[in-house]
């Protein structure tokens, strides 16, 4: 059991992260079987029934619980609040069952709101906003974004949503509530459960990737395998009935799910005129996707954020579970010696 491989130290939870294509998963579900663990997702599309291929949820690697997958439908906007409220309601139950949570995937926002603890607060929506934003083309509402985010002294948002116009207003939604309630300590409308629950997250991180081009070739070889396997018939088959909506998803609620969903629905509408073009398009998209993880991760290096990457010699060997889950140990091997 954990509690006793690691009873020198206070950590009581692991974290794998890394960009896509690097085998996250099985180094997980390796380190659990060793340590008594359960998995908890870290990926904002495996929360969504029926994206199962595009999302590589992969289930048939799990030999032991996870959490944080399959759990809401696409009628629902999942957001980042809704995460970190899941996700401590997990982690308790976890350790309430003397497992090791382990945190494993590559959505940087998920992954920094529970290891920093944000402070957040469920926002509602304004029609009178939405109204005024309408008239508003792109640029105009990064433009705005970035105003607010300047004048509240925060992060540049999220790339993805400034790309997408029902995600810009909802960011802009958020930080002029923010701005607006400034001054209070307290909002009814803050998840007092996992505010409780924040400051028991203890976690030893472990990050993993490979050298760029070698990474690129995973993502081509694991991109055109689900492509075989099913991937664009699965986009077709939410488009005409997917789980949780009476009818199919919409296009554009298809392409708001970003890269496989975004692309292939995309080619669907004949926007993307073959298969070949899609495959190509899609692996570079993937491949910058992968690249803004990695710059995410190291922002959170420095804001505080203590990552132990694995070494990597460049040889595929070194790509392997069985030997980044020895150097894992490696590492923990000091705090339970």
């Amino acid at each position: 059991m954990y509690t006793q491989a690691l009873s020198n130290s206070d950590i009581n939870c692991l974290v794998i992260l890394g960009p896509t294509a690097v085998g996250k998963t099985a180094l997980a579900v390796r380190l659990a079987e060793y340590f008594g663990g359960e998995i908890l997702s870290a990926d904002s599309r495996q929360v969504y029934r029926g994206l199962d291929i595009g999302s590589g949820k992969d289930l048939n690697e799990y030999t032991v619980p996870y959490h944080l997958i399959d759990i809401t439908d696409l009628s629902v906007e999942y957001s980042v609040f809704d995460y970190q409220r899941d996700f401590y309601k997990a982690f308790a139950a976890v350790r309430q069952n003397g497992k090791l949570p382990i945190l494993a995937g590559g959505t940087g926002l998920y992954l920094d709101a529970v290891i920093r603890g944000y402070d957040m607060k469920r926002v509602p929506e304004s029609p009178a906003l939405r109204e005024k934003l309408a008239g508003l083309d792109m640029d105009e509402l990064r433009a705005l974004l970035y105003k607010l985010k300047k004048e509240a002294g925060t992060e540049a948002h999220n790339t993805t949503d400034t790309e997408n116009r029902t995600r810009l207003v909802r960011a802009i939604e958020i930080e002029t509530y923010n701005a607006e309630h400034a001054q209070e300590k307290k909002h009814s409308t803050t998840d007092k459960d996992a505010t409780a629950l924040r400051s028991e997250v203890k976690p030893f991180i472990i990050g993993t990737t490979f050298p760029r081009d070698m990474l690129r070739s995973f993502i081509r070889k694991r991109l055109k395998a689900r492509l075989d396997s099913g991937m664009i018939e699965e986009v077709e088959n939410l488009h005409r009935c997917a789980p949780g909506l009476k009818k199919g998803a919409s296009w554009e609620r298809l392409e708001r799910l970003g890269l496989e969903y975004r692309f292939i629905a995309d080619y669907l509408q004949g926007r993307i005129s073959s298969r070949e073009e899609l495959e190509a398009k899609l692996g570079i998209a993937i491949g910058q996707f992968a690249k803004r993880q990695e710059t995410w991760f190291r922002g959170m290096q420095k804001k505080g954020v203590d990552i132990h990457w694995l070494e990597h010699n460049g040889r595929r060997e070194d790509c392997s579970v069985d030997r980044r889950f020895e150097k894992t140990l490696s590492l923990l091997n000091p705090l339970h010696t």
